[in-house]
C-alpha cells in the first residue's frame, strides 16, 4: 500500500476485497486521504469436478465503505482481476507448472516491468483505439523498437 500510496497523486478511490489486514495498511499508507470501499465476495462451498483449477461460484457481494466518500457505483475489484488475468495469460512467467515459471526475483521484476511497458506504451487496445499511456495523456506517439533501432 506504501509503495501505491508513492505512485499516486492527489485523492484516490481505492477498492480492495474483503481481507481485514487491507483496512490498517492503507490507514497507514494514505492517512484519511482516500476514499476506500471493501467488496466482500461469498463463495460456494460446493466444490465442483475440476475444483482444483476452478473457482466456486460467487453466491453473494456487498460493498461496505470504510472510510472517505467512494462512489457506490464505482466500487469493484473487476480492474485489477481483470488485469491480473491479462498479466497471467500474456506473461507465462505467472504460470504454475510451466517451465517459464520465475524461481528468481529479479527475472520476474524485469518480466513484469517488460509486460507492463509493452502493454501501457507499444499495444494499441481496441476499444482506446491507443495504448494506454496516450489515453491517459503521458504519451503522444506509440513507442516501437523497431523504429527506435532505424538509422539516422
Amino acid at each position: 500500500m506504501a509503495d501505491l500510496a508513492g505512485r499516486v497523486a492527489g485523492r484516490i478511490q481505492l477498492t480492495t476485497d474483503g481481507y481485514s489486514a487491507y483496512v490498517t495498511a492503507v490507514l497507514l499508507a494514505f492517512g484519511r486521504n482516500v476514499d476506500f470501499a471493501q467488496l466482500v465476495k461469498q463463495y460456494s462451498f460446493e466444490k465442483p469436478h475440476d475444483y482444483r483449477y476452478s473457482q466456486p461460484d460467487m453466491i453473494k457481494s456487498q460493498k461496505h465503505i470504510v472510510f472517505g466518500s467512494p462512489n457506490e457505483r464505482e466500487i469493484s475489484t473487476s480492474h485489477v482481476e481483470r488485469q491480473n488475468l491479462t498479466m497471467r495469460m500474456k506473461m507465462r512467467r505467472m504460470t504454475r507448472l510451466t517451465n517459464a515459471f520465475s524461481k528468481k526475483i529479479d527475472g520476474l521484476d524485469s518480466a513484469v516491468a517488460l509486460h507492463f511497458m509493452h502493454y501501457n506504451f507499444c499495444r494499441v487496445h481496441q476499444t482506446l483505439r491507443v495504448t494506454p499511456a496516450m489515453a491517459a495523456g503521458i504519451a503522444d506517439q506509440v513507442w516501437s523498437l523497431a523504429e527506435s533501432r532505424r538509422p539516422a
